[in-house]
């Protein structure tokens, strides 16, 4: 069972670690959302960053903001489908800055459709993009890491990795993937005895502008399942289990009921979903674009950022997540809150 709600003991040792280290990080997805996020986080501590994106225009905004915050990086224009461009973002990652500490696989597509609506073309396009990509992406860590025997490769996953929902099933399909494929590598890498470290951090639904350029056929903006979180929670979390890897870490309290779920009543899992899962996806007033194409086959042009458009709604704070960072204090909090409920209890 994973690490549930993520995050343990002192942020602040990994902070450090990458202030005295300068730690070497690649990042897929790196130009916007999760993966652009997770590139500010160590750009603070001044991390040399490989930044691997389609869109060029992106990649250099990103690489002025890690330059801005004090790290350095190196773009790295590149379809994470293709093995060939990768494993030669690797190699240029080295010869820049040096053996890689941590690779973080991220880039994603999606397709917004039922599966009867879905035309095979697609489908191998999400999973040479989603679940290649992090095939990909992994080898090439793989040849970098193995000859020293050291490094962390972590797996940006969702809860969707464990719970399918309707018209996303490319999408779930991928996530399911590659978690079939990181547990054969956990496996291999005890049989060699090896000291890389493997971590899978699964995410809940995060406001970021995939929801604004996924392949839709639906007849109104995608929207992420409620509740949303914004990215920067979900960076922290991502920069703790870099430095700090466990198997699994569960983030937030909606990735753990959709995990346990599964497990335990995969049946009502289907039957919620198949009432609610439809217009749980699908904004009620924004149309979907004219051109509802989206990054599938092509980089959107434009400065997307990390944020998508539901800042109205994402929370930026989680007490569970704030609880797992802050343990110490977190337990004195809930053991004065159970104190005061218990008095109050007794004076009624």
């Amino acid at each position: 069972m994973g690490s549930v709600l993520a995050i343990s003991t002192s942020r602040g040792l990994a902070m450090r670690l990458v202030k005295k280290n300068r730690s070497i990080v690649v990042i897929t997805g790196a130009s916007a959302g999760v993966g652009r996020a997770v590139v500010r986080e160590f750009a603070k501590r001044g991390a040399r960053i490989g930044l691997i994106a389609r869109g060029i225009d992106r990649l250099d905004e990103t690489r002025a903001e890690v330059e801005k915050l004090g790290g350095e990086a190196l773009i790295l224009p590149a379809d994470v489908a293709d093995p060939e461009a990768i494993s030669e973002c690797a190699k240029k990652v080295e010869s820049a800055y040096g053996p890689i500490d941590i690779w973080i696989n991220n880039a994603m597509v999606s397709v917004y459709a039922p599966i009867k609506e879905t035309p095979p073309e697609e489908f191998r396009r999400v999973m040479e993009v989603t679940f290649l990509g992090y095939v990909n992406g992994t080898k090439a860590a793989l040849s970098s890491m193995l000859p020293r025997d050291r490094g962390t490769i972590v797996q940006v996953g969702s809860a969707l990795s464990y719970r399918s929902i309707p018209l996303q099933s490319a999408y779930c399909a991928a996530k399911h993937a590659i978690l079939g494929f990181t547990n054969s590598l956990h496996s291999e890498l005890i049989h060699d005895r090896s000291n890389l470290k493997l971590t899978t951090v699964h995410l809940p639904a995060v406001n970021t502008p995939q929801f604004q350029w996924a392949k839709s056929r639906l007849s109104h903006l995608p929207r992420p399942v409620s509740p949303v979180f914004q990215p920067e929670i979900v960076e922290k979390s991502i920069f703790y289990a870099a430095y700090h890897p466990k198997r699994e870490y569960w983030i937030g309290l909606p990735t753990t009921k959709a995990i346990l779920v599964e497990k335990f009543l995969p049946r009502l899992g289907d039957w919620f979903l198949g009432k609610r899962g439809y217009s749980a996806q699908e904004t009620s007033s924004q149309p979907t674009r004219a051109s509802s194409e989206g990054n599938l086959w092509e980089s959107v042009p434009g400065s997307l950022q990390t944020h998508g458009p539901f800042d109205f709604e994402a929370h930026s704070f989680s007490l569970p997540m704030w609880l797992g960072r802050h343990r110490r204090s977190g337990l004195l909090t809930v053991a004065a809150a159970g104190l005061a409920a218990f008095s109050m209890r007794l004076r009624s």
